[in-house]
């Protein structure tokens, strides 16, 4: 895990809100973006963050690109942080 590059992407608050609306399920960028008053350049460089920080998956189903939680990071680095919980007790 890319842990310095977890940690940035998710030190903004709408990538962590990104990140909370893809609970839900795959989303395009298209529907992402709704959710949110930015541009697509602005939305595309948060999805870019995330998936560069390994913390969503993208796939392409023709034209459209669908993002996903990647939950594999996220299990991966709340272990991490449990485990400093641990080491102090």
């Amino acid at each position: 895990m890319g842990i310095q590059k977890t940690f940035k992407a998710l030190s903004d608050g709408t990538r962590r809100d990104i990140l909370d609306l893809l609970k839900r399920g795959p989303m395009t960028a298209g529907e992402i973006g709704e959710h949110f008053p930015v541009s697509g350049a602005t939305m595309s460089h948060h999805l870019s963050a995330l998936k560069d920080a390994g913390l969503i998956l993208d796939d392409r189903q023709g034209k459209y690109i669908y993002y996903e939680l990647n939950t594999s990071v996220v299990d991966e680095l709340v272990g991490w942080i449990s485990g400093l919980k641990g080491a102090s007790q």
